[in-house]
């Protein structure tokens, strides 16, 4: 079996699934585990973002999408030379990794394309799940989704009953987003509210009055695709809301519908409750 993986959160439930070792290329956002990066790289950005500030990205993603471009290029030629039975792939933002039709477009013959699209904790699961049966290890598949799962109800089970601390999670800073799809369901477990963020719904651009007028007590700075470094870097654009706030590693436990979101629900748990969780260790900015 000869997998593709142009997703980063599908990189990593491959490996979790025993199965990196089939992996024959990645995108050049698949960082994870260490070992994927060696990989023949596949796809990549069209925009270079690395020293791009948050407006700077918006913007030039913002122009690139609207002349009708995609965001990633793909290297057929390599593509076609790997060979692949199997590429996994998107359809669930843009922004994030190339699309299924872009893929589809330019697939090996008789290769099959899986389009990954979770917008939920649980259709996170449902994604190893899948993914397991259509390779042929099921069983390691309901493995890893169930010990996500439990992982997260876990910490639902110690915050159970504590006060709903209101906080904002952060999904981009200039402008800002308001977080959806799967992490609203990260800080409800984690025992807090996310005072603007909707469930299974896109991130969407608010304003930072609007995040001050909704009161909330943790500020936490989880730009897309940003480790803590970065995002405690652009610091400066937010305001001062008169609450507590920290950067943490998007990249790796909040952006990615992986099974590591179930590492950020306990941070967000530590951040919101530490009488109730301990502190996992993951990377954190304290800013204010």
């Amino acid at each position: 079996m000869r997998i593709c993986s142009l997703l980063p959160s599908a990189t990593e439930i491959i490996a979790d699934l025993g199965l990196a070792e089939h992996l024959v290329g990645v995108s050049a956002e698949c960082d994870h585990p260490p070992a994927v990066r060696g990989l023949p790289v596949v796809t990549g950005a069209r925009i270079d973002t690395s020293a791009l500030p948050s407006l700077g990205i918006d913007r030039a993603v913002r122009e690139q999408l609207g002349d009708g471009t995609s965001l990633y290029a793909i290297d057929e030629a390599l593509l076609a030379e790997l060979a692949p039975d199997v590429i996994l792939t998107q359809d669930l933002c843009p922004v994030c990794a190339v699309a299924s039709d872009d893929v589809g477009r330019v697939c090996p013959v008789g290769a099959e394309v899986v389009s990954l699209d979770p917008r939920t904790i649980a259709e996170v699961a449902e994604s190893a799940r899948e993914l397991g049966r259509r390779l042929g290890v099921g069983a390691a598949g309901a493995a890893v989704a169930d010990r996500m799962l439990d992982r997260i109800e876990a910490v639902a089970a110690r915050t159970r009953g504590l006060e709903r601390t209101p906080m904002f999670l952060a999904e981009w800073l200039e402008p800002p987003f308001a977080a959806g799809h799967w992490v609203p369901e990260m800080v409800a477990a984690a025992g807090g509210r996310d005072v603007l963020g909707r469930v299974g719904e896109a991130s969407f651009a608010v304003t930072w009055e609007q995040v001050r007028e909704a009161g909330p007590e943790l500020l936490v700075l989880a730009p897309c695709g940003f480790d803590a470094a970065r995002a405690a870097s652009e610091a400066s654009v937010v305001p001062d809301l008169g609450c507590r706030t920290v950067a943490v590693d998007a990249n790796a436990y909040f952006s990615r519908p992986a099974p590591r979101i179930a590492d950020g629900v306990e941070q967000l748990a530590f951040l919101l409750h530490p009488e109730a969780a301990a502190d996992p260790g993951l990377p954190l900015v304290p800013l204010r």
